[in-house]
Protein backbone atom coordinates (compact mmCIF):
# COMPACT_ATOMS: atom_id res chain seq x y z
CA UNK A 1 0.00 0.00 0.00
CA UNK A 2 2.69 2.01 0.74
CA UNK A 3 4.16 1.84 -2.10
CA UNK A 4 1.33 1.85 -4.55
CA UNK A 5 0.54 5.61 -2.69
CA UNK A 6 4.10 6.84 -3.37
CA UNK A 7 3.97 5.46 -7.28
CA UNK A 8 0.50 7.37 -7.66
CA UNK A 9 1.56 10.68 -5.60
CA UNK A 10 4.74 10.43 -8.06
CA UNK A 11 2.95 10.01 -10.84
CA UNK A 12 0.47 13.29 -10.38
CA UNK A 13 3.58 15.49 -9.43
CA UNK A 14 5.55 14.00 -12.54
CA UNK A 15 4.71 14.35 -16.10
CA UNK A 16 7.72 12.73 -17.84
CA UNK A 17 7.37 8.98 -18.17
CA UNK A 18 11.07 8.61 -17.64
CA UNK A 19 11.12 10.32 -14.26
CA UNK A 20 7.75 8.57 -13.09
CA UNK A 21 9.99 5.76 -13.78
CA UNK A 22 13.04 6.54 -12.07
CA UNK A 23 11.51 7.74 -9.04
CA UNK A 24 9.44 4.69 -8.61
CA UNK A 25 12.44 2.77 -8.60
CA UNK A 26 14.13 4.26 -6.20
CA UNK A 27 11.05 4.63 -3.51
CA UNK A 28 10.60 0.65 -4.25
CA UNK A 29 13.79 -0.33 -3.12
CA UNK A 30 13.49 1.81 -0.34
CA UNK A 31 10.58 0.61 1.21
CA UNK A 32 12.22 -3.34 0.45
CA UNK A 33 15.29 -1.94 2.25
CA UNK A 34 13.17 -0.56 5.55
CA UNK A 35 10.93 -3.66 5.51
CA UNK A 36 14.24 -5.91 6.08
CA UNK A 37 15.76 -4.03 8.81
CA UNK A 38 12.45 -3.93 10.31
CA UNK A 39 12.15 -7.59 10.31
CA UNK A 40 15.84 -8.34 11.48
CA UNK A 41 15.42 -5.74 14.07
CA UNK A 42 12.15 -8.11 15.17
CA UNK A 43 14.32 -11.14 14.87
CA UNK A 44 16.90 -9.81 16.38
CA UNK A 45 14.55 -8.95 19.66
CA UNK A 46 13.02 -12.31 19.71
CA UNK A 47 16.51 -13.98 20.18
CA UNK A 48 17.92 -11.48 22.85
CA UNK A 49 14.65 -12.71 24.69
CA UNK A 50 15.31 -16.72 24.29
CA UNK A 51 17.53 -17.78 27.30
CA UNK A 52 21.63 -19.07 26.13
CA UNK A 53 22.76 -22.54 26.49
CA UNK A 54 25.65 -22.53 28.17
CA UNK A 55 27.30 -26.25 28.66
CA UNK A 56 29.35 -26.59 31.51
CA UNK A 57 31.97 -29.73 32.23
CA UNK A 58 35.15 -30.07 35.12
CA UNK A 59 38.65 -30.68 33.92
CA UNK A 60 39.91 -31.34 37.53
CA UNK A 61 42.23 -34.19 37.25
CA UNK A 62 45.24 -34.84 35.44
CA UNK A 63 45.70 -34.36 31.63
CA UNK A 64 45.56 -37.91 30.33
CA UNK A 65 43.36 -40.39 28.29
CA UNK A 66 40.11 -40.16 29.61
CA UNK A 67 40.17 -36.15 30.51
CA UNK A 68 40.72 -36.25 26.72
CA UNK A 69 37.94 -38.47 26.43
CA UNK A 70 35.43 -36.63 28.51
CA UNK A 71 36.31 -33.24 26.79
CA UNK A 72 35.59 -34.83 23.58
CA UNK A 73 32.83 -35.74 24.90
CA UNK A 74 31.52 -32.69 25.83
CA UNK A 75 32.21 -30.62 22.69
CA UNK A 76 30.31 -32.82 20.42
CA UNK A 77 26.99 -32.76 22.68
CA UNK A 78 27.91 -29.21 23.42
CA UNK A 79 27.70 -28.57 19.37
CA UNK A 80 24.28 -31.62 18.74
CA UNK A 81 22.34 -29.34 21.22
CA UNK A 82 23.56 -25.89 20.03
CA UNK A 83 24.93 -24.68 22.93
CA UNK A 84 25.94 -20.89 22.55
CA UNK A 85 28.46 -21.64 25.01
CA UNK A 86 30.83 -23.45 26.35
CA UNK A 87 32.33 -23.07 30.09
CA UNK A 88 34.69 -25.31 31.91
CA UNK A 89 36.02 -25.37 35.07
CA UNK A 90 39.17 -26.16 35.68
CA UNK A 91 41.83 -27.15 38.82
CA UNK A 92 44.88 -29.25 37.23
CA UNK A 93 48.67 -29.93 37.67
CA UNK A 94 48.62 -31.02 34.07
CA UNK A 95 49.58 -34.22 32.48
CA UNK A 96 50.46 -36.18 29.39
CA UNK A 97 51.51 -33.78 26.42
CA UNK A 98 49.35 -35.86 23.46
CA UNK A 99 46.26 -35.61 25.25
CA UNK A 100 46.47 -31.75 26.19
CA UNK A 101 47.04 -31.22 22.71
CA UNK A 102 44.21 -33.49 21.34
CA UNK A 103 42.05 -31.64 23.54
CA UNK A 104 43.86 -27.83 22.49
CA UNK A 105 42.98 -28.66 19.04
CA UNK A 106 39.69 -29.84 19.69
CA UNK A 107 38.77 -26.25 21.60
CA UNK A 108 40.62 -24.36 18.59
CA UNK A 109 38.46 -26.09 15.81
CA UNK A 110 34.88 -25.45 17.84
CA UNK A 111 32.72 -23.36 16.47
CA UNK A 112 30.52 -22.38 19.56
CA UNK A 113 33.07 -19.94 22.27
CA UNK A 114 34.44 -21.51 25.15
CA UNK A 115 35.34 -19.82 28.49
CA UNK A 116 37.37 -21.54 30.89
CA UNK A 117 37.58 -20.70 34.90
CA UNK A 118 40.77 -21.21 36.49
CA UNK A 119 39.84 -22.55 39.49
CA UNK A 120 43.45 -22.47 41.91
CA UNK A 121 45.94 -24.60 38.87
CA UNK A 122 46.13 -24.36 35.76
CA UNK A 123 49.67 -25.36 35.33
CA UNK A 124 51.85 -27.18 32.18
CA UNK A 125 49.42 -29.14 30.05
CA UNK A 126 46.42 -26.93 31.80
CA UNK A 127 48.35 -23.87 30.79
CA UNK A 128 48.15 -25.07 27.31
CA UNK A 129 44.48 -25.78 27.47
CA UNK A 130 43.75 -22.74 29.15
CA UNK A 131 45.06 -20.74 26.35
CA UNK A 132 43.39 -22.20 23.72
CA UNK A 133 40.19 -21.35 24.83
CA UNK A 134 38.64 -17.76 23.97
CA UNK A 135 38.37 -16.45 27.62
CA UNK A 136 40.24 -17.19 30.47
CA UNK A 137 38.88 -16.13 34.01
CA UNK A 138 40.46 -16.96 37.26
CA UNK A 139 39.31 -17.25 40.86
CA UNK A 140 41.50 -15.28 43.60
CA UNK A 141 44.81 -16.78 44.10
CA UNK A 142 45.05 -18.98 41.34
CA UNK A 143 47.77 -19.22 38.53
CA UNK A 144 48.83 -20.45 35.05
CA UNK A 145 51.91 -21.21 33.32
CA UNK A 146 54.83 -23.40 34.66
CA UNK A 147 54.50 -25.86 31.72
CA UNK A 148 58.00 -27.08 31.60
CA UNK A 149 57.75 -31.30 30.35
CA UNK A 150 59.16 -33.61 32.65
CA UNK A 151 59.39 -36.89 33.06
CA UNK A 152 57.48 -39.33 36.26
CA UNK A 153 60.21 -37.96 38.58
CA UNK A 154 59.82 -34.40 37.78
CA UNK A 155 63.01 -33.88 36.00
CA UNK A 156 62.76 -31.73 32.62
CA UNK A 157 62.70 -34.20 29.48
CA UNK A 158 65.23 -34.02 26.74
CA UNK A 159 65.11 -30.57 24.79
CA UNK A 160 63.32 -32.36 21.60
CA UNK A 161 60.11 -32.77 23.42
CA UNK A 162 60.71 -29.23 25.04
CA UNK A 163 61.00 -27.85 21.76
CA UNK A 164 58.05 -29.71 20.77
CA UNK A 165 55.58 -28.04 23.98
CA UNK A 166 57.35 -24.58 23.78
CA UNK A 167 55.79 -24.23 19.34
CA UNK A 168 52.73 -26.01 20.69
CA UNK A 169 52.05 -22.70 23.19
CA UNK A 170 53.67 -20.02 21.02
CA UNK A 171 51.29 -21.24 17.87
CA UNK A 172 48.25 -21.78 21.07
CA UNK A 173 48.63 -18.51 21.75
CA UNK A 174 49.06 -16.96 18.38
CA UNK A 175 45.85 -18.67 17.63
CA UNK A 176 44.11 -17.06 19.98
CA UNK A 177 45.86 -13.25 20.29
CA UNK A 178 47.67 -13.91 23.20
CA UNK A 179 50.99 -12.89 23.86
CA UNK A 180 53.38 -15.84 22.13
CA UNK A 181 56.53 -15.15 23.74
CA UNK A 182 54.90 -15.31 27.37
CA UNK A 183 53.26 -18.09 26.05
CA UNK A 184 56.79 -19.58 24.95
CA UNK A 185 58.17 -18.60 28.11
CA UNK A 186 56.05 -21.04 30.58
CA UNK A 187 57.82 -23.81 28.95
CA UNK A 188 61.35 -22.12 28.29
CA UNK A 189 63.67 -21.06 31.00
CA UNK A 190 65.86 -19.39 28.92
CA UNK A 191 62.96 -17.44 27.61
CA UNK A 192 63.92 -13.77 29.16
CA UNK A 193 61.14 -11.06 28.53
CA UNK A 194 61.87 -7.77 29.81
CA UNK A 195 59.51 -6.71 32.93
CA UNK A 196 57.46 -10.60 32.67
CA UNK A 197 60.81 -12.90 33.71
CA UNK A 198 64.41 -13.68 34.02
CA UNK A 199 66.63 -15.73 32.25
CA UNK A 200 66.90 -19.20 34.01
CA UNK A 201 62.53 -19.35 35.19
CA UNK A 202 60.09 -20.69 33.72
CA UNK A 203 57.19 -18.08 33.41
CA UNK A 204 54.19 -18.49 36.40
CA UNK A 205 51.68 -15.77 36.34
CA UNK A 206 49.16 -14.68 39.57
CA UNK A 207 45.90 -13.52 38.60
CA UNK A 208 47.05 -9.65 38.85
CA UNK A 209 50.26 -10.48 35.85
CA UNK A 210 47.96 -12.91 33.74
CA UNK A 211 45.19 -9.77 33.91
CA UNK A 212 48.02 -7.07 32.64
CA UNK A 213 50.10 -9.35 29.90
CA UNK A 214 46.49 -11.02 28.48
CA UNK A 215 46.43 -14.19 29.60
CA UNK A 216 43.15 -13.42 31.88
CA UNK A 217 39.99 -11.75 31.00
CA UNK A 218 38.68 -11.00 34.78
CA UNK A 219 39.34 -12.01 38.64
CA UNK A 220 35.70 -13.84 39.60
CA UNK A 221 34.82 -16.66 41.96
CA UNK A 222 32.03 -18.03 40.33
CA UNK A 223 30.99 -18.66 36.66
CA UNK A 224 27.52 -16.60 37.62
CA UNK A 225 29.70 -14.02 37.94
CA UNK A 226 31.53 -14.53 34.45
CA UNK A 227 28.51 -15.00 32.59
CA UNK A 228 27.31 -11.15 34.06
CA UNK A 229 30.59 -10.10 33.67
CA UNK A 230 30.18 -11.20 29.78
CA UNK A 231 26.65 -9.74 29.42
CA UNK A 232 25.31 -13.14 28.57
CA UNK A 233 21.72 -12.03 30.30
CA UNK A 234 19.57 -14.81 30.29
CA UNK A 235 20.72 -18.25 30.27
CA UNK A 236 20.03 -22.22 30.95
CA UNK A 237 22.81 -24.21 32.08
CA UNK A 238 23.48 -28.14 30.75
CA UNK A 239 26.32 -29.61 32.91
CA UNK A 240 27.95 -32.56 31.28
CA UNK A 241 26.75 -35.79 33.11
CA UNK A 242 28.64 -39.15 32.20
CA UNK A 243 26.88 -42.29 32.33
CA UNK A 244 28.13 -45.59 34.15
CA UNK A 245 29.33 -46.75 31.34
CA UNK A 246 31.78 -43.60 30.12
CA UNK A 247 33.10 -43.49 33.48
CA UNK A 248 34.18 -47.36 33.18
CA UNK A 249 35.63 -47.18 29.61
CA UNK A 250 37.70 -43.75 31.07
CA UNK A 251 39.15 -45.55 33.77
CA UNK A 252 39.92 -48.64 31.66
CA UNK A 253 41.51 -46.37 29.11
CA UNK A 254 44.01 -44.99 31.90
CA UNK A 255 47.62 -45.94 31.15
CA UNK A 256 48.20 -46.51 34.89
CA UNK A 257 45.67 -49.22 34.83
CA UNK A 258 46.51 -50.70 31.32
CA UNK A 259 50.08 -51.05 32.59
CA UNK A 260 48.18 -53.47 35.32
CA UNK A 261 46.63 -55.29 32.71
CA UNK A 262 49.43 -56.31 30.90
CA UNK A 263 51.18 -57.71 34.39
CA UNK A 264 47.84 -59.75 34.57
CA UNK A 265 48.12 -60.61 30.93
CA UNK A 266 51.53 -62.01 31.08
CA UNK A 267 51.19 -63.54 34.61
CA UNK A 268 48.91 -65.47 33.84
CA UNK A 269 49.84 -66.35 30.71
CA UNK A 270 53.69 -67.43 32.94
CA UNK A 271 51.41 -69.50 35.70
CA UNK A 272 49.32 -71.19 33.03
CA UNK A 273 52.82 -72.72 31.85
CA UNK A 274 53.38 -74.33 34.88
CA UNK A 275 50.62 -76.95 35.06
CA UNK A 276 49.04 -79.08 32.89
CA UNK A 277 45.02 -78.19 31.51
CA UNK A 278 43.69 -74.90 31.93
CA UNK A 279 42.80 -72.87 34.83
CA UNK A 280 42.47 -69.90 36.51
CA UNK A 281 45.83 -67.85 35.44
CA UNK A 282 44.79 -68.16 31.62
CA UNK A 283 41.32 -67.14 32.37
CA UNK A 284 42.45 -64.16 34.28
CA UNK A 285 44.83 -63.33 31.38
CA UNK A 286 41.86 -63.45 28.78
CA UNK A 287 39.83 -61.32 30.70
CA UNK A 288 42.11 -58.73 31.16
CA UNK A 289 43.11 -58.99 27.12
CA UNK A 290 39.30 -57.99 26.83
CA UNK A 291 39.72 -55.09 29.23
CA UNK A 292 42.66 -54.10 27.85
CA UNK A 293 41.85 -54.23 23.79
CA UNK A 294 37.80 -53.61 24.51
CA UNK A 295 37.96 -49.92 25.39
CA UNK A 296 40.60 -49.21 23.32
CA UNK A 297 38.98 -50.36 20.45
CA UNK A 298 35.44 -48.65 20.82
CA UNK A 299 37.39 -45.60 21.61
CA UNK A 300 38.78 -46.12 18.01
CA UNK A 301 42.69 -46.64 19.11
CA UNK A 302 42.66 -50.51 18.77
CA UNK A 303 42.29 -51.71 15.45
CA UNK A 304 41.48 -55.50 13.72
CA UNK A 305 44.74 -55.87 12.97
CA UNK A 306 46.61 -54.58 15.98
CA UNK A 307 44.25 -57.57 18.02
CA UNK A 308 45.38 -60.00 15.24
CA UNK A 309 49.32 -59.30 15.71
CA UNK A 310 48.31 -60.27 19.70
CA UNK A 311 46.64 -63.44 18.94
CA UNK A 312 49.56 -64.16 16.68
CA UNK A 313 51.73 -63.59 19.08
CA UNK A 314 49.93 -65.71 22.11
CA UNK A 315 49.82 -68.41 19.28
CA UNK A 316 54.00 -68.45 18.84
CA UNK A 317 54.93 -68.39 22.11
CA UNK A 318 52.50 -71.82 22.58
CA UNK A 319 53.90 -73.02 19.62
CA UNK A 320 57.65 -72.15 21.23
CA UNK A 321 56.75 -73.58 24.64
CA UNK A 322 54.68 -76.65 23.68
CA UNK A 323 55.50 -77.81 20.26
CA UNK A 324 59.63 -76.44 20.02
CA UNK A 325 61.74 -77.55 23.18
CA UNK A 326 64.04 -74.52 24.06
CA UNK A 327 63.14 -71.34 23.60
CA UNK A 328 64.15 -69.96 19.87
CA UNK A 329 62.99 -68.05 17.06
CA UNK A 330 58.77 -68.35 17.34
CA UNK A 331 59.20 -67.51 21.16
CA UNK A 332 61.18 -64.39 20.64
CA UNK A 333 58.96 -63.33 17.62
CA UNK A 334 56.22 -64.08 19.47
CA UNK A 335 56.94 -61.93 22.25
CA UNK A 336 58.13 -59.19 20.02
CA UNK A 337 54.47 -59.37 18.33
CA UNK A 338 52.58 -59.36 21.94
CA UNK A 339 54.37 -56.18 23.08
CA UNK A 340 53.98 -54.68 19.53
CA UNK A 341 50.40 -55.03 19.40
CA UNK A 342 49.80 -53.66 23.22
CA UNK A 343 51.64 -50.70 22.28
CA UNK A 344 50.10 -49.91 19.36
CA UNK A 345 46.89 -50.24 20.19
CA UNK A 346 47.01 -47.24 23.13
CA UNK A 347 47.88 -45.00 19.78
CA UNK A 348 45.70 -43.19 17.49
CA UNK A 349 47.20 -44.55 14.04
CA UNK A 350 45.06 -44.89 11.17
CA UNK A 351 45.04 -47.91 9.44
CA UNK A 352 48.99 -48.36 8.78
CA UNK A 353 49.47 -44.78 8.76
CA UNK A 354 51.38 -43.34 12.05
CA UNK A 355 52.29 -39.98 10.86
CA UNK A 356 49.20 -38.41 12.89
CA UNK A 357 50.86 -39.99 16.13
CA UNK A 358 53.55 -38.17 17.80
CA UNK A 359 57.33 -40.15 18.52
CA UNK A 360 56.86 -39.32 22.13
CA UNK A 361 53.31 -40.39 22.57
CA UNK A 362 54.66 -44.11 20.87
CA UNK A 363 57.70 -44.08 23.04
CA UNK A 364 55.71 -43.75 25.94
CA UNK A 365 53.69 -46.94 24.73
CA UNK A 366 56.00 -49.18 24.13
CA UNK A 367 58.17 -48.50 27.29
CA UNK A 368 54.83 -48.97 28.86
CA UNK A 369 53.77 -52.38 27.33
CA UNK A 370 57.54 -53.83 27.75
CA UNK A 371 58.00 -52.20 31.62
CA UNK A 372 54.98 -54.16 32.57
CA UNK A 373 55.91 -57.47 31.05
CA UNK A 374 59.25 -57.70 31.89
CA UNK A 375 58.08 -56.84 35.29
CA UNK A 376 55.03 -59.38 35.38
CA UNK A 377 57.66 -62.25 33.74
CA UNK A 378 59.92 -61.75 36.32
CA UNK A 379 57.52 -61.26 39.17
CA UNK A 380 55.45 -64.43 38.35
CA UNK A 381 59.24 -66.00 38.38
CA UNK A 382 59.78 -65.24 41.48
CA UNK A 383 56.29 -65.97 43.05
CA UNK A 384 55.67 -69.25 41.78
CA UNK A 385 59.15 -70.26 43.07
CA UNK A 386 57.94 -68.63 46.68
CA UNK A 387 54.64 -70.53 46.16
CA UNK A 388 55.81 -74.12 44.91
CA UNK A 389 58.68 -73.89 48.14
CA UNK A 390 55.35 -73.90 49.83
CA UNK A 391 53.53 -77.46 50.58
CA UNK A 392 50.31 -75.21 50.80
CA UNK A 393 50.89 -74.49 47.25
CA UNK A 394 52.81 -77.74 45.86
CA UNK A 395 49.81 -79.62 45.33
CA UNK A 396 49.46 -77.04 42.70
CA UNK A 397 52.24 -78.25 40.10
CA UNK A 398 49.94 -81.72 39.47
CA UNK A 399 46.35 -82.96 40.38
CA UNK A 400 46.70 -86.81 39.06
CA UNK A 401 45.78 -89.59 40.77
CA UNK A 402 49.27 -91.36 41.70
CA UNK A 403 49.18 -95.31 42.73
CA UNK A 404 51.75 -97.17 44.08
CA UNK A 405 51.21 -99.68 41.67
CA UNK A 406 52.53 -97.78 38.70
CA UNK A 407 55.51 -96.74 40.72
CA UNK A 408 54.54 -93.50 42.22
CA UNK A 409 55.67 -92.39 45.63
CA UNK A 410 55.56 -89.54 47.81
CA UNK A 411 58.62 -87.30 48.61
CA UNK A 412 59.30 -87.23 52.27
CA UNK A 413 62.51 -85.93 54.29
CA UNK A 414 64.52 -89.05 52.68
CA UNK A 415 64.27 -87.96 49.73
CA UNK A 416 66.80 -85.47 50.65
CA UNK A 417 69.00 -88.40 49.92
CA UNK A 418 68.21 -88.01 46.51
CA UNK A 419 70.68 -85.00 45.58
CA UNK A 420 73.17 -85.42 43.09
CA UNK A 421 71.34 -88.73 41.74
CA UNK A 422 70.90 -89.15 37.83
CA UNK A 423 67.34 -90.33 36.08
CA UNK A 424 65.49 -89.57 33.81
CA UNK A 425 62.31 -86.93 32.67
CA UNK A 426 59.37 -89.06 32.52
CA UNK A 427 57.55 -86.20 31.57
CA UNK A 428 57.79 -82.82 29.71
CA UNK A 429 58.60 -80.32 32.37
CA UNK A 430 57.71 -76.87 32.06
CA UNK A 431 59.67 -76.43 34.85
CA UNK A 432 57.10 -79.00 36.75
CA UNK A 433 56.64 -82.73 35.64
CA UNK A 434 57.50 -86.08 36.96
CA UNK A 435 61.22 -87.42 37.14
CA UNK A 436 62.00 -91.56 37.14
CA UNK A 437 65.27 -92.12 39.43
CA UNK A 438 65.61 -96.10 40.18
CA UNK A 439 62.69 -97.09 39.08
CA UNK A 440 60.55 -94.87 41.19
CA UNK A 441 58.56 -91.50 40.18
CA UNK A 442 58.72 -88.20 41.89
CA UNK A 443 57.32 -85.02 41.91
CA UNK A 444 60.07 -82.37 40.46
CA UNK A 445 60.61 -78.90 39.05
CA UNK A 446 63.35 -78.40 36.26
CA UNK A 447 65.70 -75.42 37.83
CA UNK A 448 65.90 -73.44 34.04
CA UNK A 449 64.10 -73.84 31.32
CA UNK A 450 62.07 -76.65 29.24
CA UNK A 451 63.44 -79.87 29.73
CA UNK A 452 61.94 -83.13 27.47
CA UNK A 453 60.49 -86.64 28.21
CA UNK A 454 63.35 -88.91 27.81
CA UNK A 455 65.90 -86.18 28.83
CA UNK A 456 68.22 -86.98 31.45
CA UNK A 457 68.74 -85.15 34.69
CA UNK A 458 70.41 -84.50 37.67
CA UNK A 459 68.65 -83.57 41.41
CA UNK A 460 70.20 -80.72 42.55
CA UNK A 461 67.99 -79.92 45.11
CA UNK A 462 65.37 -80.72 47.43
CA UNK A 463 62.65 -77.83 49.06
CA UNK A 464 59.12 -78.05 50.23
CA UNK A 465 57.80 -81.81 48.74
CA UNK A 466 59.29 -81.28 45.67
CA UNK A 467 62.86 -82.34 43.72
CA UNK A 468 65.11 -79.45 41.88
CA UNK A 469 66.76 -80.86 38.67
CA UNK A 470 68.80 -79.78 36.16
CA UNK A 471 69.37 -81.19 32.67
CA UNK A 472 72.54 -82.76 32.27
Amino acid sequence: MILLFLRNYFSCQLSDSTNQAYIYGIMKKAVLIFFSLFFSLSLLAQDNTKPKKVYQFEIKEEIAAPVWRTTKLAMEEAHEIGADLIFINMNTYGGAVDAADSIRTKILQSKIPVYVLIQNNAASAGALISIACDSIFMQPGSTIGAATVVDQSGEPVPDKYQSYMRKKMRATAEETGRDPDIAEGMVDPDKEIEGVSEKGKVITLTVTEAIEFGFCDGEFNTMAEVLLHSEIGEYSVIKQRLTTTDKIIGWLINPAFSGILILVIFGGIYFELQSPGLGFPIVAALAAAVLYFAPLYLEGLAENWEILVFIAGLILIAIELFVVPGFGVAGIAGITLTITALALAMVGNVGFDFRPVEMNVLVRSFLISIIASTVSVAGSILLAVKLFQTNAFASLVLNAVQNKSEGYTSASSEDAALIGSEGLAYTDMMPSGKVEINDRLYDAASEAGFIEKGQRIKVTDYTGSNLKVRLL
